[in-house]
């Protein structure tokens, strides 16, 4: 997709962990992890699909996201169901190309950034973009709903 766009981006492989998150690759690849960005498949009280766009140390207000985008309620989705909605293995979920077109939430304070790093589409590969990309290319929505980590 972002090929397809003529995005400018930065290709950053490593070694996956399972379970390893934002935080490890952070590590690995040298990045403050607050420039990582992870995508977490969401569910609304409908189970209708979302994804979430945060910092890589950083957590959801699932309340905070709620109440901003006019739901009852967010839930992480199992990981079997994201994989089913993103058509992407958790761990390697990226926003981009999605199985399903599902709504984009990023977290307002990533938009400032200079750049950031998120995931090209399977485990163990980051790629770097301007975070702008987020909202010209999926139509990402501006919440602020971040926990400290």
């Amino acid at each position: 997709m972002l090929k397809a766009n003529k995005v400018a981006f930065t290709e950053h492989p490593y070694e996956y962990l399972e379970h390893g998150g934002a935080q490890h690759s952070a590590q690995v690849l040298g990045f403050d992890p607050f420039t990582v960005v992870k995508t977490l498949v969401m569910q609304d009280q409908d189970a209708k699909p979302l994804l979430v766009l945060m910092h890589g140390n950083r957590k959801v207000s699932t309340k905070n996201l709620a109440r901003q985008i006019g739901a009852k309620s967010v839930e992480p989705c199992q990981p079997e169901v994201a994989n089913r909605h993103s058509g992407y293995l958790v761990g390697g979920t990226s926003p981009f190309g999605t199985r399903k077109a599902m709504p984009v939430y990023i977290e307002e304070s990533i938009l400032a950034l200079p750049k950031i790093a998120i995931n090209g589409g399977r485990r163990g590969y980051l790629v770097g973009i301007a975070p702008q990309v987020c909202v010209d290319l999926l139509g990402a929505k501006s919440v602020h709903c971040a926990l400290a980590d």
